[in-house]
């Protein structure tokens, strides 16, 4: 993995450069041309895709939202017959709409067990 690097002489950051004569990475000061060869030809790594489930986000004071709506739907911990439920902040094309319950008794979240059930079906 790169690093970052600083140079010895006057502590700037140190930027890689190619040798095309030697065909060598290396790292050199724009301010003084202080120059070192590196053993790490990594010089940047970035990753496109990250794998994330479906979570629900922020779930502090839910119960008490007057803007949330709410459902007869029953708590699977305590089986409070109350919950607010919110849309899933999920961004994806691929990510199909989830609901997300919390229990105004409990403050557990969690997803209609009928369609998760479905879902794992389908």
């Amino acid at each position: 993995m790169a690093s970052i690097r600083f140079c010895g002489e006057c502590n700037n950051l140190l930027y890689p450069k190619e040798d095309k004569a030697n065909h060598v990475l290396l790292y050199a000061c724009r301010n003084c041309n202080f120059i070192e060869e590196t053993t790490n030809p990594c010089v940047f790594k970035h990753d496109l895709l990250v794998v994330s489930k479906e979570t629900a986000g922020v779930t502090q004071d839910l119960e008490t939202d007057p803007t949330l709506p709410r459902s007869n739907i029953e708590c699977p911990r305590c089986q409070h017959k109350e919950a607010v439920f919110f849309q899933g902040q999920a961004k994806r094309i691929d990510t199909k709409m989830v609901l997300f319950f919390v229990c105004t008794s409990c403050h557990k979240t969690f997803q209609d067990p009928v369609l998760a059930e479905r879902r794992g079906q389908a």
